[in-house]
């Protein structure tokens, strides 16, 4: 493979990771509508968007035994055109069940994308760091600009409206990588899809050292990267007074910081180590959340591009998987792990929304400056200890 067909497949990997992400930030801006007009509690959207990002991590580990069994290439595209198909069904939710079902499947069909995505980019790039840190600026190359364009959208036409930009940036995507990227040869063909769900392997791979220590720096910054991806811009109206549009302006900055900040941390994990850069990025977030909490004003401002600084911490941490795990375990292994973290994780929507409406916004965000604390002592133990081996 050249070097120019693995520059274009990791930006249309990076491309179908922003499509599949447009679709579930354009939800974030709109809340407040969606609401008034299902006459639900935050709680209660919490925990459809708490559904929706544990249906996106249980869809890691399957996605890839699926593309072990049958490429990668078919498994992202199945990811795309569910994104699409859900999106169009989002702005027809007669009411908060469906609503809710709908942005389940939403994350389900968009979970298929990322860890193939990146056991894909693994097998053709040495420097893996770089590689997930450029693939991961899908996320915040979606949120530059669905905040913006989703907050407007729904305060002219509605929020159903909102829902129909996951579509428009999917639809292009799909066709885009169906004629860019050649067909990949499944990994592990010869294997049935039964044998790699037994539990003995599963147990094994989870209880190795190294990756139960990973898993643990993960959990909490998924915990704080779901819980922000939802409420950000809420907390910023409710707790700071900020108009809907300066909410989704500095919703959109956090993203741009994260986006910038992605490569450049997993470039850094590449050359100095992977657990100084993950304690790097949780102490710089101790830091920046922890000034959206007690502060005001200007300093408010000034917390979001460390907020987006600190939610970067998947690219050392990521890239901390890939380092162990074999060739040939790293769809599904990277699949599973992500799972793992990512179904705790997707607790920091419910329970960050129902701390809100029971505690206040203060002791939600509270929360979330305790956990970073809690993970930059661990990447900062794992660094203090790198020079005796692997955890």
């Amino acid at each position: 493979m050249g070097w120019q067909y693995r520059n274009v497949a990791l930006a249309l990997c990076t491309l179908a990771f922003t499509a599949t992400m447009v679709a579930r930030l354009a939800i974030s801006p709109v809340v407040p509508s969606i609401v008034a007009d299902f006459a639900v509690s935050k709680g209660a959207i919490g925990l459809a968007l708490s559904g929706m990002w544990a249906a996106y991590a249980l869809s890691q580990f399957p996605s890839g035994v699926l593309a072990d069994r049958f490429g990668e290439r078919r498994v992202i595209l199945t990811a795309v055109g569910v994104t699409t198909v859900a999106s169009l069904l989002l702005s027809l939710s007669p009411n908060y069940p469906v609503f809710a079902l709908t942005v389940v499947a939403l994350g389900a069909g968009a979970g298929l994308h990322y860890s193939v995505a990146t056991s894909f980019l693994a097998r053709h790039f040495e420097q893996v760091g770089r590689a997930i840190g450029i693939h991961v600026t899908g996320a915040p190359l979606a949120g530059l600009v669905t905040p913006v364009i989703a907050a407007a959208i729904g305060a002219r036409y509605g929020w159903r409206t909102a829902m129909l930009l996951g579509a428009s940036v999917a639809i292009p995507v799909f066709a885009l990588f169906w004629l860019r990227v050649r067909e990949t040869p499944p990994a592990r063909p010869e294997l049935t899809l039964r044998s790699r769900f037994e539990l003995g392997p599963v147990r094994e791979l989870l209880a190795r050292p190294e990756i139960r220590y990973t898993t643990a720096m993960a959990v909490g910054g998924a915990f704080c990267w779901q819980a922000t991806a939802s409420f950000l811009p809420t907390f910023l109206i409710e707790y700071h007074g900020q108009s809907p549009a300066t909410a989704s302006a500095l919703f959109s900055a956090y993203f741009v910081v994260h986006g910038a900040s992605q490569p450049i941390l997993g470039t850094l994990s590449d050359r100095i180590g992977r657990d100084a850069v993950a304690a790097s990025a949780f102490g710089i977030g101790v830091i920046g959340y922890g000034t959206l909490v007690v502060a005001s004003g200007l300093l408010v401002f000034a917390a979001i591009p460390l907020v987006g600084i600190a939610m970067s911490w998947g690219a050392p941490v990521q890239s901390r998987f890939i380092d162990h795990l074999s060739e040939t375990e790293r769809a599904a292994g990277f699949g599973l792990v992500r799972t793992v973290y990512m179904l705790l994780g997707a607790l920091g929507s419910v329970v960050v929304g129902t701390l809100a409406d029971m505690a206040g916004w203060m002791v939600a965000f509270g929360l979330l400056v305790s956990l970073l604390a809690i993970e930059f002592l661990l990447a900062a133990a794992a660094a203090s200890r790198a020079s005796s081996g692997p955890l």
